[in-house]
């Protein structure tokens, strides 16, 4: 089969189109014929070695496509079942072996590049506002990156739940995709200081939680858009990794709360995984959550699409197109 190696870490160029033999599964494992994945920067840091892999290593953490076979103790899965998967590698090729646990039927209404688009950022999204910080009708949010896959979703949850939201974005066009998902203020952060923003916005007082993907070159403006009690939900390092913080600091702010969750340790079990995925899916099955595909790639382009990702220019979702 086709797929997509890197044999050790560093660039988009280390990322190789080989052909390498169909995985065999295990017992308790699916195989996949893979159609289409979804692009995440946590891709990005398993290739440049930020987050740790075993080499060489197929990419790529969530997919969608059609179950091929299905191990000896697979009981709730079949062949020719439309599925979708995330936590687990293996994406970037033309088969995937998945722990069937992992796996979740798609709706009928929920294409394969949809399946493959929504579940890490969709479920991401959902603990963030459900979780780590329990947003509630009259809460005041800050979301970063707020026209990228991750931002979009979160901005529809958060409103869905009453909560008055204010995001960041680079250009005016990503301010008015923000808005359109229910921004109700979208802040230019490189025309203006967005904690400044924040707390003109809020007569002073700042926000209730500030969700924070970018990292090094935010988290400090970040800290002072929070009122006191606030919380920052550091969940991504688009700028590169967050310094340590003097938990000083917190208490001289405002006694805030700090923390930097994964969503590995909220679907770390078969009951959560298939619950969470189930709530995401059936919400773009019936438009209750709007998904943004911006582009589709070629699999033998996964490099470029890493690389557009990167340059933090891209809005939405990009996919990879494997079949």
């Amino acid at each position: 089969m086709n797929a997509i190696r890197f044999h050790t870490h560093g660039g988009p160029e280390v990322l190789q189109l080989e052909v390498i033999p169909i995985p065999e599964i295990q017992p308790g494992e699916v195989l996949i014929r893979v159609n289409a994945a979804g692009v995440n920067y946590l891709d990005i840091y398993q290739r440049n070695g930020l987050y740790k892999t075993a080499l060489p290593f197929v990419p790529g953490m969530e997919g969608a496509g059609v179950i091929e076979r299905v191990g000896s103790e697979v009981t709730t899965l079949k062949p020719g079942t439309r599925v979708a998967w995330t936590q687990q590698p293996g994406a970037f090729a033309e088969y995937a072996a998945v722990l069937a646990w992992r796996v979740v039927p798609l709706p009928d209404d929920v294409d394969d590049r949809a399946g493959a688009a929504i579940l890490l950022q969709g479920m991401t999204a959902l603990y963030l506002c459900e979780m780590t910080y329990p947003a509630k009708a009259g809460d005041i949010a800050l979301v970063h990156a707020g026209a990228g896959g991750t931002g979009l979703l979160l901005i529809q949850m958060l409103k869905n739940k009453g909560v008055t939201v204010y995001t960041t974005v680079s250009t005016p066009e990503k301010a008015a995709l923000a808005k359109a998902a229910g921004a109700d203020e979208a802040i230019l952060y490189t025309q203006t200081d967005f904690a400044e923003a924040v707390k003109k916005l809020t007569d002073g007082k700042g926000a209730n939680v500030v969700y924070d993907s970018v990292g090094k070159s935010t988290y400090e403006g970040s800290l002072n858009a929070l009122r006191p009690l606030g919380m920052l939900v550091l969940y991504g390092n688009a700028s590169g990794p967050v310094p340590p913080i003097d938990p000083l600091v917190l208490t001289q702010k405002g006694s805030l709360f700090l923390t930097r969750p994964s969503l590995v340790h909220h679907i770390a079990d078969a009951a959560s995984f298939a619950a969470r995925s189930t709530r995401v899916l059936n919400w773009v099955a019936s438009k209750e959550l709007k998904l943004r595909i911006e582009h589709t790639y070629p699999l033998a382009d996964v490099a470029q699409a890493q690389r557009d990702i990167e340059s933090r220019k891209t809005t939405g979702k990009l996919v990879i197109d494997i079949h």
